[in-house]
C-alpha cells in the first residue's frame, strides 16, 4: 500500500508523459474520485492495447506510443483534466459558437466533440498517431462529420484547408508541465493559422516548486542499492538519483511553502521561453526534514466569463500528471522559518527536445544544517 495515500491500488507508469524506467519511476498511485492515474507510454504497452499495423521508427515512437487504447482510456478517466475543459467549452459557448477552430494533438477527438457541440463553425482535429484513423470513426458515429474533419498527420507537416483559424485548443501539458515539448507544436500551430485576436485555450499555465519530507520511500528506493543481497550497487543509486519520480505526494508530507517558477501565457510565449532559470525560496511552515523537491503546475482558462483551470498540486484532487519529485543527495533538516533557497534551470535535451534536463541548485543556512549543493536530473 502508498505510504503515502493509504488503500490505493499500484500502478506503474511508463508513458510519454513519465517514464518508469527512463525518466520517472513511480511508486504506488493515487486515484482520485472520478480520476484515474494514467499509465503512460514509455514501455511497450500490451498488444491488446495497441491499434494494428504499427511500422514503429524511433523518430516517431512518441507519436506512435499515443496509438495504443490504454493511454487514451486514461486520460479521458482524468475527469479534472477533461471536465475542467468541457466546462470552459460548455460554459463559454458565446467563445465557440460560429468559430473555426484548430485541436492540435486531438487524439480521440473529445475536444473537437466538445467545441463542436458548443456550436463551432467548423473544427480541424489534427492528430499524427494512428489513434487518428479512430477519431474520424469516432466523428462519424457522433453523427459531426459535416462539422469535424480529422487530419492525420504532424502540425508542421500538414496543410489545412483554410488560411485562418479563430481558436486553437490543445492539451499540451506534460509532467513537469513542459515534458514532451507539445507546447512548441502548439506555438507553432499558433503562428501560422491563428488570427489576430484569436483564442488559445487553455492560455496560461503556471510551474510551482514545494519541498516535502519523504524518508520511508527515499530509503526504501535509493539506498535499497547499497546493500543489494549482500551486494554493493552504489553506482546505480547515483544514477536512479538523477531521475525525477512522478508520483501522488500526501498533503501531510509538504514542509514549506510554495513558489511560482515560471508562468506561460500560450497566447504570447515564444518557444525558447520554455527555457528557463527561476530562483526559489521555500520558507519552512515547521521543523522537519526535507528530503525532495517537488513540482506541480496549474492551467487556466482566462478568456472565460469566469476564469477556470485545475490544479495538479498535491493539496489538490489527483490527476494523471501527479506531481513531479526531485530526490535530493542531502537530508536537510529544516526549523519552521527557515528558508532552503536556489535556483532551478529547465531546458530541453539536445538529443531529443521532448525530453528536459533539469539543473538545481540549492543551499539552505539554518540553524541545524548548513549545505551547499548542485543536482542535475533528466526526464526522458
Amino acid at each position: 500500500m502508498d505510504k503515502r495515500e493509504p488503500g490505493h491500488k499500484s500502478t506503474a507508469d511508463n508513458g510519454p508523459s513519465s517514464s518508469s524506467s527512463s525518466a520517472a519511476a513511480t511508486h504506488e498511485d493515487m486515484a482520485a474520485e472520478g480520476s484515474n492515474p494514467e499509465d503512460p507510454p514509455r514501455g511497450a504497452p500490451s498488444p491488446s492495447e495497441a491499434i494494428v499495423g504499427l511500422d514503429k521508427t524511433s523518430a516517431d515512437y512518441y507519436f506512435d506510443s499515443y496509438s495504443h487504447f490504454g493511454i487514451h482510456e486514461d486520460m479521458l478517466k482524468d475527469s479534472v483534466r477533461t471536465r475542467t475543459y468541457q466546462n470552459a467549452i460548455y460554459q463559454n459557448t458565446r467563445l465557440i459558437r460560429n468559430k473555426v477552430v484548430l485541436d492540435v494533438g486531438a487524439g480521440t477527438g473529445i475536444l473537437s466533440l466538445f467545441c463542436a457541440k458548443a456550436g463551432a463553425k467548423h473544427v480541424y482535429a489534427v492528430e499524427c498517431s494512428q489513434m487518428a484513423d479512430m477519431a474520424k470513426e469516432i466523428v462519424q458515429a457522433n453523427e459531426y462529420s459535416d462539422v469535424i474533419t480529422v487530419i492525420k498527420g504532424k502540425v508542421e507537416e500538414i496543410e489545412l484547408p483554410v488560411a485562418h483559424v479563430d481558436i486553437i485548443i490543445s492539451e499540451w501539458m506534460g509532467y513537469f508541465l513542459v515534458f514532451e515539448n507539445m507546447l512548441n507544436t502548439v506555438l507553432y500551430a499558433r503562428d501560422k493559422w491563428l488570427i489576430t485576436g484569436g483564442l488559445v485555450l487553455p492560455d496560461k499555465a503556471s510551474l510551482y516548486l514545494t519541498a516535502i519530507e519523504d524518508a520511508d520511500y527515499k530509503e526504501q528506493k535509493m539506498e535499497f542499492w547499497n546493500n543489494v543481497y549482500g551486494f554493493d550497487m552504489s553506482c546505480i543509486k547515483k544514477q536512479s538519483m538523477m531521475e525525477p519520480l512522478v508520483d501522488s505526494v500526501g498533503q501531510h508530507q509538504i514542509v514549506t511553502d510554495s513558489c511560482v517558477l515560471k508562468t506561460m501565457d500560450v497566447s504570447k510565449m515564444i518557444p525558447g521561453d520554455a527555457s528557463f532559470k527561476a530562483p526559489f525560496e521555500l520558507v519552512a511552515e515547521r521543523d522537519d526534514y526535507i528530503h525532495a523537491l517537488v513540482a506541480y503546475f496549474d492551467v487556466s482558462f482566462t478568456m472565460c466569463h469566469k476564469i477556470t483551470g485545475f490544479s495538479t498540486g498535491p493539496r489538490s484532487r489527483a490527476t494523471h500528471w501527479k506531481q513531479t519529485v526531485l530526490y535530493l543527495e542531502d537530508v536537510l533538516t529544516i526549523c519552521e522559518g527557515e528558508a532552503l533557497v536556489g535556483s532551478i534551470t529547465v531546458q530541453p535535451n539536445k538529443n531529443n527536445p521532448r525530453f528536459v534536463e533539469i539543473a538545481l541548485e540549492y543551499s539552505l543556512n539554518g540553524q541545524r544544517c548548513q549545505v551547499s549543493r548542485v543536482q542535475h536530473f533528466k526526464m526522458g
